[in-house]
C-alpha cells in the first residue's frame, strides 16, 4: 500500500511540474490567443475616434504594460496554486475540483493577456523587460498560497482580484479619456477579476490575516511602479 502511495504522489508531482513548465513557456514566449473577442468600446464612441497625443500614448502604453505584467502574474499565480492543490493531501476529487476552479479563472486571464498584448501593439508599446521574473516570483507566492490549504488558497484568490480591481479602478482615473480602446479592455477586465472574487469567496476562500493583505498590497505597489518604466 504505502509503495502505491508513493507512487501515485510522485505521479502526481510529475503531472504538476510538467503542467507548471507548459503554462510558463505559453505565458512568456507563445503568442497570445484569447477565447473571447477584444473588447470594444460603444459605437457611438467607436464611431468618433480621437487621436492621442505623443504623452497620451507614452501614458496608456505605460499602464497597458503594467496590466499586461498583471496578467503575466495571474498566470503564475494560478498556476502554482493549482499545482499545490493536485499535489496536496485529501480527497482526489476535491482536489481536482480545487485545481480546475483556479484554472478556470486562469482561462479569463489568458484573455486579458491577448488583449492586453494586443493593445500595446497598437499604442507601438513594448511589454515589460522583466516579466521572467515577475512570473517566477507570483508562481512562487501562488504555489505557497496553495501549499497552505484550500480555504486560505482561495481566500488568496479573493484578496488578489480585490486589490486587482481598486488597481483597474485606478487605471480608469488615470487613462486618457479619449483613449476608448484602454478603457473598453479594462473596464471588462475588472468586470471578469469582481466575479473571480465572487466565486472565489462562494467556493470557500476564508479571510487572510491584516498583515498578509498588506504585504501583498506592498509587493504589488513594487512591480506596477518597476513595471510603469521597465
Amino acid at each position: 500500500m504505502s509503495n502505491a502511495l508513493a507512487s501515485a504522489a510522485m505521479n502526481r508531482l510529475v503531472d504538476a511540474t510538467l503542467i507548471a513548465a507548459d503554462n510558463a513557456l505559453r505565458t512568456l514566449l507563445a503568442p497570445h490567443r484569447a477565447a473571447r473577442p477584444t473588447p470594444q468600446p460603444p459605437a457611438e464612441l467607436a464611431a468618433q475616434p480621437a487621436a492621442l497625443s505623443d504623452d497620451e500614448r507614452h501614458l496608456s502604453g505605460a499602464l497597458m504594460r503594467v496590466n499586461h505584467v498583471g496578467e503575466i502574474c495571474a498566470q503564475a499565480l494560478y498556476t502554482g496554486q493549482a499545482c499545490a492543490a493536485r499535489l496536496a493531501r485529501g480527497e482526489p476529487a476535491e482536489r481536482e475540483r480545487t485545481a480546475r476552479h483556479l484554472e478556470a479563472a486562469a482561462q479569463d486571464e489568458t484573455d486579458h493577456l491577448a488583449w492586453c498584448q494586443q493593445r500595446l501593439d497598437e499604442l507601438g508599446a513594448r511589454r515589460s523587460l522583466l516579466c521572467p521574473l515577475w512570473y517566477a516570483g507570483a508562481f512562487a507566492i501562488g504555489l505557497a498560497a496553495g501549499l497552505a490549504g484550500r480555504g486560505v488558497s482561495l481566500g488568496f484568490v479573493v484578496e488578489t482580484e480585490r486589490q486587482v480591481e481598486a488597481h483597474l479602478d485606478g487605471h480608469l482615473d488615470r487613462l486618457p479619456p479619449q483613449d476608448h480602446a484602454s478603457r473598453a479592455i479594462v473596464q471588462q477586465m475588472k468586470e471578469d477579476e469582481i466575479r473571480h472574487a465572487r466565486d472565489a469567496l462562494h467556493a470557500g476562500g476564508v479571510e487572510l490575516p491584516a498583515p498578509v493583505r498588506w504585504a501583498m498590497r506592498a509587493a504589488a505597489k513594487v512591480m506596477t511602479t518597476v513595471a510603469h518604466r521597465i
